[in-house]
């Protein structure tokens, strides 16, 4: 899978908590992204089974909006996700990246 500087965020933004379901609107504002371009990403990530994806169990009633469609990293994805990162971190000068590295940490 190619990673792009966006989809780099995207997982960083998955891998901070890699056992909790994430929702687009979430995803947007902590990647900085617009939905046209998180959720081609969310997909193709769905496709390549890194990440899963299902429909929020609420009562729209209930809770006063629609149910969120909801992204979590699998298994094999956070796995993936990690190697990638690592190795895009690598190709841009070296090294993960530390807390006064000025480089992002996506």
């Amino acid at each position: 899978m190619r990673i792009t500087v966006p989809t780099a965020r995207v997982l960083a933004a998955l891998l901070a908590d890699p056992h909790a379901d994430h929702y687009g609107l979430e995803l947007m504002q902590h990647c900085g992204l617009a939905s046209g371009t998180l959720y081609p990403i969310l997909h193709r990530l769905a496709d390549a089974g890194w990440v899963e994806r299902h429909w929020e169990r609420i009562d729209p009633s209930e809770a006063g909006r629609p149910a969120r469609r909801l992204y979590r990293l699998t298994g094999e994805g956070a796995t993936q996700a990690r190697q990638a990162l690592a190795e895009l971190r690598a190709q841009l000068g070296g090294g993960p990246a530390t807390a006064t590295d000025p480089r992002p940490a996506w």
